[in-house]
């Protein structure tokens, strides 16, 4: 295992350093100056030249390169444009929101989708299991921001059973976890139905029921944890996806996580504060996957590390 860890880190490194390379260069594709943005239309140019030359913006491509990547290496990850707040400090305030809204959409999509799909796969061509799949392929296809306009308009507006946005309580969790795991709940039933009727099939499990087992020892037992390899590797993704990918969530929601903080950054043009956010969730994601992937030999003996 720790040889497979090594070699796993090892390949991690190149592609982080082109994810570094890509967010620093963020700064000449984007449009405009950042120091006219800081500073505002009426200032004058002394002002803006030394502005410049504070954020050796004046140096070298490949000098201001090395200085921000020297800074990476140390931890510092800059300082805002607009709130002279440093990065590292903004990140570690809004990630913990946005790790609380992705787990609690997991912990969701977990529980209904991989439920669904074992009833699905227990009587296939049933009632219940076509309702699921039609239910699935609707929730494939439906974006998290029209699902989330939906449940506002449903949940908050007509029923007043839940706030429409903010942070809190478990009350204000509720909905912005539902309409970002609703795409994993469907694909998640699709995935383990078919990976459970795989399974069910199987030498292994017939001679579990000629033994006298209890269909749901059979089921859960051996054909569960057997059918968790293509589940888990869902999980994984879409584990990444939420700590990565949850700006349209957050921002339908005005959950002040992470991926909001990166709206706000874009929206002002602020390039430090989304570079560092950017290659701080580059990396994370990186890390889902590599705990992805030790977690297919705790759910299956079968898998090796070399």
């Amino acid at each position: 295992m720790l040889t497979f860890l090594a070699r796993r880190l090892l390949l991690a490194i190149p592609t982080l350093a082109g994810v570094l390379l890509v967010t620093f260069l963020l700064l000449y594709v984007a449009p405009g100056d950042p120091v006219q943005e800081m500073v505002g239309e009426r200032a004058d140019a002394a002002t803006i030249a030394r502005l410049r030359r504070e954020l050796r913006l004046d140096d070298p491509v490949h000098v201001q390169f090395a200085h921000y990547a020297g800074g990476v290496l140390r931890g510092d990850l800059g300082r805002s444009y607009i709130t002279d707040r440093p990065i590292r400090r903004d990140v570690a305030e809004r990630f913990p929101k946005t790790l609380l809204l992705a787990g609690a959409a997991m912990t969701l999509a977990s529980i209904l989708g991989i439920t669904i799909g074992v009833l699905s796969a227990r009587r296939p061509g049933g009632w219940f299991d076509r309702v699921a799949l039609g239910g699935a392929y609707l929730g494939i296809s439906f974006p998290v921001y029209w699902v989330g306009l939906l449940l506002i308009l449903l949940f908050a507006v007509t029923l007043r059973w839940l706030p429409p946005s903010g942070y809190g309580g478990v009350k204000y969790l509720i909905l912005p976890a539902l309409a970002l795991g609703m795409r994993s709940i469907a694909f998640l039933a699709r995935v383990t139905r078919s990976s459970m009727l795989e399974v069910l099939g199987g030498d292994f499990v017939r001679t579990a029921r000629a033994k006298g087992l209890a269909e749901r020892a059979v089921v859960l037992r051996h054909g569960l944890r057997n059918a968790l390899i293509p589940v888990l590797t869902v999980l994984g993704l879409d584990f990444g996806y939420y700590l990565t990918g949850s700006i349209l969530t957050e921002t339908i929601f005005s959950w002040p996580g992470l991926g909001r903080y990166v709206v706000n950054a874009i929206s002002r043009r602020d390039l430090p504060a989304i570079q560092g956010s950017v290659l701080f969730l580059s990396t994370v994601f990186v890390l889902v996957n590599l705990l992805t992937d030790l977690a297919y030999a705790k759910a299956d003996p079968r898998v090796r590390y070399d």
